[in-house]
């Protein structure tokens, strides 16, 4: 497999471009930092005449050797993942640099799993900050990489209780900063209904889970963010609460569906109105 390609009379690194102006190096075959500088050095040229703008080197961890070498050549880093490290350079000096910066927030989730006898679904976490507190909470986690909110919250239930749910809406959510290596937070409250009732706590991160009657869970010592979630759970039981529901939606930019969390008891109230309107 060639590790470089023609441009006339000289070779230059294998690229594609990408949807901004710009090209991705993605080098998949061991190299030579010497032979990487000289081919680097001459496709810079190349792009910059064809008046390119980012340039992004892909190196996967066998690659490691070159990252030196990029970095001496006016390369940053911009992202990594397990497997790789993503490097970019702006190649017009002259002009400001609109490259985004990596991923800004951490997207986090937060089920309340109320059942038929009032309860809630609570656990005490091994680690953390609640951990020396003894604090009860709702089941909570990260969302992953392509996963929908809607699943993650299921998934998390499940994991750290062994107990099956369905997502029922979206009570709220909260943007915080400073959270996760300087990074924003995303954290969205869910509304979900119990499948099953038998909890199988996680032993790696759960000391303890349990079904909490409301009462109980209204009286712990609480900060704002937890007088906020008894508050709409309360308005919940209530029947007093619309939160959002998924509705898939499709993209006008990629065949993939997505989901707009919206009201739906309201909307449908207004669906014919809307249609007498377009008529």
């Amino acid at each position: 497999m060639s590790i470089s390609a023609s441009s006339g009379d000289f070779e230059i690194l294998p690229a594609t471009d990408d949807a901004h102006g710009g090209v991705i190096i993605d080098l998949k075959e061991p190299m030579d930092s010497e032979i990487f500088v000289t081919l680097l050095r001459t496709s810079l040229s190349q792009w910059k005449k064809q008046e390119k703008c980012g340039v992004w080197i892909k190196l996967p961890t066998a690659l490691v050797n070159l990252v030196e070498t990029a970095v001496k050549e006016g390369f940053g880093y911009h992202h990594a993942e397990p497997n790789y490290l993503m490097l970019v350079y702006w190649i017009i000096p002259e002009t400001s640099c609109t490259i985004p910066p990596n991923a800004s927030h951490r997207v986090r989730v937060g089920g309340l799993v109320l059942n038929d006898n009032k309860e809630v679904l609570v656990v005490q976490e091994k680690r953390g900050i609640f951990h020396e507190t003894g604090l009860w909470k709702i089941p909570t986690g990260i969302v992953e990489a392509g996963e929908e909110l809607s699943a993650a919250v299921v998934r998390e239930a499940k994991e750290e209780t062994g107990i099956d749910t369905e997502f029922v809406e979206l009570l709220a959510f909260r943007h915080a900063h400073n959270s996760f290596f300087g990074k924003s937070e995303l954290y969205f409250l869910c509304m979900l209904r119990p499948l099953s009732t038998d909890i199988k706590k996680q032993d790696l991160e759960i000391d303890a889970a349990k079904w909490m009657p409301f009462e109980e869970y209204a009286a712990r010592p609480i900060t704002e963010p937890f007088k906020y979630e008894i508050e709409l759970c309360l308005a919940k039981l209530e029947r007093s609460y619309a939160g959002f529901s998924p509705r898939p939606i499709s993209s006008y930019y990629k065949e993939e569906l997505s989901y707009l969390y919206l009201n739906s008891h309201d909307l449908d109230k207004s669906s014919k109105s809307f249609e007498v309107f377009r008529s």
